[in-house]
């Protein structure tokens, strides 16, 4: 074991006496209909008002759902709350199924992904205008695509022991260059988790809509490369060409917030010749700027400030640092019913830990397009046995540098299990290894490997997927106390909502420019 690595593993959490640390999960998933194309339903008024639900709302479309936990010091508690959720809305969507992967079911044209409506209210009119927005500058079809964003936090009880044993006192600002410090190491070996855990190689044909996009045909139904690990994390997903060309710095959170700020701010011209507005009058986006609001900020992880009614994250962030990391870079594992498992939350932790205790170079411009590339190569060919990625400007075959990370990680992994007296972390590090050493047994691989052999479509395959997943949780449903407490859920998020619109007395154009307002301050 690095001796740096060890004696801060021995000083934080052999001094705590135990591994605490903070999760939660954001889960988003496609209602479907029994034609398995999307659903054209609105959100059913059984799972409450998508605007002030706590558990239950919906992300681009007004099919797509999105079910958030409540942040738990145990995985298992996390992931059995996530279970709960799938369990009480398929009790409600009678005659639907949800999607179980990232890339989206069949689908008939733009115009059948419905946006997302959220209401009458100011809050919840910003809400639908930034998703109509979204659909002017990428189309309805990429947002349709689905993901899961793993929330971390390190509680209070470590971070006095953490300051320790670099000498420093704990304090916001030690804690929100520690954050940072984790987030450049994350974001250079974010190709690492796109690699173990990417569930996207094949997408339905339905989907492609351009000759261009550079996939090969399976099977007259389906496309897909034969390497391929995240399709979504590439170019038919979530990669922006435009966000790609504008380097945000991530050396300390003041520098982060001021590029955000630009980012937020500054016109951008393919989105000037959008426009604001139509003829009409409609709204068509929030802003001309190359982000609208904070939310279409596509990268890997990202920090996440506590979050305040009607002040705008950025705001946030500034004003109370870094209250927990989102990391955004994973797929719906279709063969799992509710898209992750514990050992895949495992190795995050393991792997954020280490990215936490190591040092952390700056990052530049360079390093900025680098980790792109990097990602690009991993989405379209990170299974080949031959491909390479660069690092501060070196190739590394990727298998090498993934055994050298695991290698590291797998000590955090052991320090863990021991002072826990578990074997979990080290089993789940034993399923990475496997994956790495040999790429048929990654989702992506095993995916196509299913398609082949049993002579299935990404369609076919991924609707039996849902027919079992389905088939689950109705026979395992909810108990009668369980149900009640996500009803009362459901009917005091519709009354806030009510309550929301009734009691509104600011204009919406007037509401909309406070919101929209940044201090542009150094």
């Amino acid at each position: 074991m690095d001796a740096s690595l060890e004696s801060r593993l021995q000083h934080i959490f052999g001094s705590a006496g135990k591994i605490q640390l903070d999760h939660g999960i954001e889960k988003e998933a496609l209602r479907i209909s029994r034609d398995g194309y999307l659903s054209r339903k609105p959100h059913p008024a059984e799972l409450g008002a998508a605007l002030t639900h706590e558990s239950i709302t919906t992300d681009f479309s007004e099919s797509q759902l999105e079910f958030v936990t409540r942040v738990h010091s145990s995985i298992d508690d996390c992931l059995a709350e996530l279970d709960d959720i799938h369990r009480f809305v398929y009790g409600i969507i009678e005659g639907e199924r949800l999607w179980p992967a990232s890339m989206p079911c069949m689908l008939r044209g733009e115009s059948s992904i419905p946006i997302a409506d959220y209401g009458s209210s100011n809050v919840g009119r910003v809400k639908s205008i930034y998703r109509t927005g979204l659909a002017y500058r990428y189309g309805r079809y990429m947002q349709s695509i689905s993901g899961l964003h793993y929330n971390f936090s390190i509680p209070d009880s470590l971070w006095q022991l953490r300051a320790e044993s670099q000498g420093e006192s704990d304090s916001r600002e030690f804690r929100d260059d520690s954050y940072m410090s984790l987030i450049r190491n994350f974001r250079r070996l974010a190709w690492l988790p796109i690699y173990l855990f990417g569930s996207s190689p094949a997408v339905c044909g339905s989907f492609i809509s351009t000759a261009a996009h550079g996939l090969n045909e399976l099977d007259g139904e389906s496309f897909y490369l034969p390497y391929a690990t995240s399709l979504r994390m590439g170019p038919l997903g979530y990669q922006s060409t435009a966000q790609a060309s504008h380097y945000i710095s991530y050396n300390s959170l003041d520098g982060y917030v001021q590029d955000m700020v630009v980012a937020l701010s500054k016109p951008y011209e393919p989105y000037e010749k959008i426009g604001t507005r139509t003829p009409a009058g409609e709204y068509k986006q929030l802003s001309t700027a190359l982000l609208q609001i904070e939310a279409e900020s596509y990268g890997t992880i990202r920090p996440k400030p506590l979050s305040e009614y009607g002040l705008r994250p950025i705001e946030s962030l500034r004003r109370n640092g870094i209250e927990y990391l989102e990391v955004r870079c994973l797929d719906l594992n279709p063969f799992l019913r509710t898209g992750i498992d514990s050992a895949t939350a495992r190795f995050l932790d393991a792997m954020l830990i280490y990215c936490w205790l190591i040092p952390s170079a700056s990052d530049s411009a360079i390093t900025w397009q680098e980790i792109q590339e990097n990602q690009l190569i991993t989405v379209q060919s990170g299974r080949d046995p031959a491909v390479s990625l660069r690092l501060d400007g070196k190739e590394r075959m990727l298998q090498d540098w993934a055994l050298e990370v695991l290698g590291a990680i797998e000590e955090v992994c052991s320090f863990i299990d021991t002072l826990s007296a578990t074997t979990a972390y080290r089993s789940s590090w034993e399923v990475q290894q496997r994956k790495v050493l040999d790429p048929d047994t990654t989702p992506s691989a095993q995916i196509l490997a299913r398609m082949k052999g049993s002579q299935l479509s990404y369609y076919r395959l991924i609707d039996s997927l849902a027919n079992k997943h389905q088939r689950e949780f109705l026979e395992t449903p909810l108990s009668g106390d369980r149900i009640d407490r996500f009803e009362e859920m459901s009917r005091k998020s519709l009354q806030m909502q009510e309550e929301l619109e009734r009691s509104e007395t600011q204009s919406f154009e007037q509401h909309l420019d406070d919101y929209m307002h940044l201090d542009a301050r150094k």
